[in-house]
């Protein structure tokens, strides 16, 4: 189970372990949550045999500094196929993650960078059809034009188990011309 991390402007900032958030709880540096608790983490027992217990929400808002990592996700096939929603963004299909490939916008031979803003997920035989040509040059429009995750959208990218709560805050963040494949 994973706790999403906010600054106290809302801004995500990381995803967190149980352990992390209840430290963080503890010390009284969560300024504010959201979402039904996701945890209830049992402690001891006190002279009069109540045990104490935390309930720890999805999604806490910390203060003080907060190490930012850029949060630009790493680009790998997986997390290139969750941003376009397992869709070829030539055909407009939905492909299982093995029937897809990662292509290349300004192909790499004529010296396009692999890069979020120069790749989309592709079929292999879309892929195959462009080849080593641009979109124009192909022929092949593009259904949408590929783009650098923010951070709200990174982190849906790296974590494969979001709870209700904490995809409809990220969601929140994505971007507008985004929403057609959220």
């Amino acid at each position: 189970m994973k706790i999403l991390r906010l600054d106290v402007s809302g801004q995500p900032t990381n995803w967190l372990c149980t352990e992390d958030a209840i430290s963080l709880i503890a010390k009284n540096h969560v300024v504010w949550s959201l979402g039904d608790r996701c945890e209830r983490v049992f402690g001891g027992t006190n002279r009069m045999g109540e045990r104490s217990y935390l309930d720890v929400p999805p999604i806490i808002a910390s203060a003080g500094a907060q190490k930012s990592r850029g949060l630009i996700p790493p680009l790998n096939n997986r997390s290139l196929f969750r941003r376009d929603c397992n869709l070829c963004l030539y055909c407009g299909d939905w492909f299982d993650d093995s029937k897809l490939t990662r292509d290349h916008v300004h192909p790499r031979c004529q010296g396009g960078p692999d890069l979020w803003e120069n790749v989309v997920s592709a079929c292999s035989r879309c892929n195959g059809s462009k080849g080593g040509r641009t979109p124009e040059q192909a022929g092949m429009p593009l259904l949408a034009v590929p783009f650098v995750p923010n951070p709200f959208e990174s982190l849906y990218l790296v974590n494969r188990n979001i709870l209700s709560d904490q995809m409809k805050y990220l969601r929140s963040g994505f971007g507008s011309l985004r929403d057609w494949a959220a």
